[in-house]
């Protein structure tokens, strides 16, 4: 009957123990919803002074482009956004003078292929590639100091002067000036004229035939002038005999 109770108490506090642990564990949290795709225009909008790019990225419908990007790309994207005080600093029609084809280029031209925090621009190699390309008219070069980040594509030099936006995949940065890349806003080298087109002359052949036509020439000139001269002394002939014949009748 003891052994029982020594049991019975013993599964008791081994049930109570067991039991209060249990309740004193809080519940685990719900999973986090997962994380839908970065927009880029949603961003920008709630920045709130960026119409003019949102513009752009519509009307060239590189919107949509970068956010296909950002899911399918491991390398992420860095996008320098002129704010709306940037692009009325420019010249007017600067922008609606060019062709659909140049707004895409000048568009990508502020968008790099790559993720760079605002710690990484003092690392980066220049000139930096961009979506509108390479080479010596699609410079862009970034230098730092301390803090500062400079910008300069050889017409335009400014500075970051915020930070929109940064994940570990993108980063928008704000620019005071719109980036002007040389390959569109310098006059591009006239392709000179083709020379016209010369008659080729044959000089050996041409000389010949001026020799030949000026002996023939020569030729002729020579049996008119003795025709001329013969019948001259002919008639001078027949008309002495003929004074001569009418002195002598006379006499």
């Amino acid at each position: 009957m003891k052994q029982s109770y020594i049991l019975f108490v013993s599964f008791f506090f081994f049930f109570f123990v067991h039991f209060t642990k249990t309740l004193s564990q809080s519940p685990a949290p719900a999973p986090a919803p997962p994380k839908g795709p970065t927009n880029v225009i949603k961003i920008l909008k709630k920045a709130g002074e960026f119409k003019v790019l949102i513009r752009l990225l519509k009307s060239t419908q590189l919107d949509s482009n970068l956010n296909s990007q950002l899911g399918n790309t491991n390398n992420g994207l860095t996008i320098l956004a002129p704010s709306d005080s940037a692009f009325a600093s420019l010249k007017k029609r600067t922008v609606s003078s060019l062709t659909h084809q140049e707004t895409v280029e000048l568009v990508q031209f502020h968008i790099i292929p790559m993720f760079i925090s605002s710690s990484q621009f003092d690392t980066v190699t220049n000139p930096l590639k961009t979506h509108a390309g390479s080479g010596n008219r699609f410079q862009l070069n970034v230098t730092t100091n301390g803090n500062s980040v400079n910008i300069t594509t050889g017409l335009t030099n400014t500075t970051i002067s915020d930070t929109i936006y940064t994940d570990d995949h993108l980063a928008i940065y704000k620019v005071d000036k719109v980036l002007l890349p040389l390959d569109i806003f310098t006059p591009k080298p006239q392709t000179p004229a083709p020379a016209p087109a010369t008659k080729k002359i044959d000089s050996l052949s041409d000389d010949d035939g001026d020799d030949d036509d000026g002996k023939v020439g020569k030729d002729s000139s020579r049996a008119v002038c003795f025709v001329l001269d013969y019948n001259l002394v002919l008639f001078g002939v027949i008309g002495l005999c003929w004074v001569w014949s009418h002195l002598l009748n006379g006499v």
